[in-house]
Formats: C-alpha cells, structure tokens, sequence
C-alpha cells in the first residue's frame, strides 16, 4: 500500500523544509510514501525550497497552482495527481506534527476505518490554541457540522483528514479556500455507504496571525455556508 501526504503551501519558506523533514521521518507502518507538495502561488522562496527539496528526495513531487486560489484549490491539485491508497492532508507550518502519522493511518491500515480525523479535543493537555474563542469556535463549527451531518466529531476542522482514496474517487470538491473540510465531511456522510469514520487524539500548537496564520472570521462564516450547503443540497 502506499500513502499519499498532500501538503499545501503558501509562503511558508520558513516552515517547509522542518515539516518535510518530520514527514519523512514518520511511522507509516512500512506502506510506500509519496509526498506532494502544492504551492498555491507563493510569494516568497517556498517554491524554490519545494523544488530543492524533491532534488533531494525521490519521495516528493511539485505541484503548482497559475494563481493564488487558496488551500481547498491546491488541495484539489495535489489529490488529483495522488497515486496513494491512503491520503493525508498536512498543512506546511508546525501547528501539526507527523509524529502522529502511525496513529492516525492504523485504523484504515487494519480496515477498521475508511476515514481517520485527527482530534485536537480528544487529549486536550496535547493541544494548544490561542484561546478560549479560537477553541470555542471550532467547537461551535463542529457542532453545527455534526447537526447537519448526522456524525458525532469532536473537530470537523482537523488539518488531519485521512481516508481512502477509494473514498474521495466517490466525491466531486467545489471549494478553494477554506470549505474543504466541511464539505468533505458533508459529502461523505451523504455516500452510500457511509463510509466508517473514526477519531484519534494529536497534539496542535497553534501559530499567532503574526507568524502567519492565515484564517480569518469571514473563513467561519464561509465554513457555516458550506455545512448547510453541502450537507442539504450535496
């Protein structure tokens, strides 16, 4: 079996070499890895850097979007170009850590589970947010998904998203910024069959805005539209 790692990136020069280096040195239970790195049009050195780093590891390819689209857009990039069975989304900054890959694949790798959510909110000593509204709206997001959905999630907004590629072969993707994981919930609950969703708990250090973080409130409220939307309407 093989695992596709797709990583989206958008000037994240600083980060992007120490992310591949962790992947790379991930527990991934011995399945072959593919690593896809999908700059979405940085203005920085991140594309030099991406392209340094597949010279020097077979395991990793480029991929580029024209123009800047967003991180559902270069999402959609790097899915279409994965050969793996498995796929997992990783952000390119340090807030997730792949020191949770071999938990987080297990549960698909034993055919317990079709799709893997890393929960920030499971252990929560684990994690750490830039407060109680950065956690409390995730938790109100989620909620709202669940509602909807009919699933029963402690983080619908995970970076960590794992699933079969057999499952996303069933799904079309609409969105380019931040509606991925939303509407990849939303559709998927929707197949027939469900496909087997479970949790596991990881650790998150949150980033400040200040050192890039790039989510906004108007991001939330373009999430709510994408839970009502893709959940009701498919």
């Amino acid at each position: 079996m093989k695992l596709s790692v797709v990583i989206p990136c958008y000037n994240e020069e600083n980060t992007l070499a120490e992310i591949i280096s962790r992947v790379l040195a991930a527990d991934i239970h011995g399945l072959e890895l593919e690593v896809m790195i999908v700059d979405d049009r940085s203005t920085d050195a991140s594309l030099g850097l991406a392209r340094d780093l597949a010279a020097k590891h077979p395991q990793i390819k480029v991929l580029g979007n024209p123009t800047n689209l967003g991180k559902s857009a270069a999402l959609k990039t790097g899915f279409a170009e994965a050969t793996g069975d498995i796929i997992l989304v990783q952000d390119a900054d340090l807030e997730y850590n792949p020191a949770d890959y071999g938990n987080l694949i297990k549960p698909i790798i034993d055919g317990d589970a079709d799709i893997v959510y890393g929960s920030r909110f499971l252990d929560p000593e684990k994690s750490a947010f830039l407060g109680f509204t950065h956690r409390a709206g995730n938790k109100v997001l989620t909620g709202i998904s669940n509602l909807f959905s009919g699933r029963r999630l402690s983080d619908m907004c995970t970076c960590y998203k794992v699933f079969r590629k057999s499952v996303l072969d069933q799904i079309t993707l609409k969105e380019d910024r931040f509606g991925f994981c939303s509407e990849f919930t939303a559709k998927a609950a929707r197949l027939n069959p469900q496909p087997r969703l479970t949790e596991v708990p990881i650790g998150y250090t949150c980033r400040t805005p200040d050192e890039g973080k790039k989510l906004v409130w108007g991001d939330g409220v373009r999430v709510i539209y994408c839970i009502v939307r893709y959940n009701l309407f498919g």
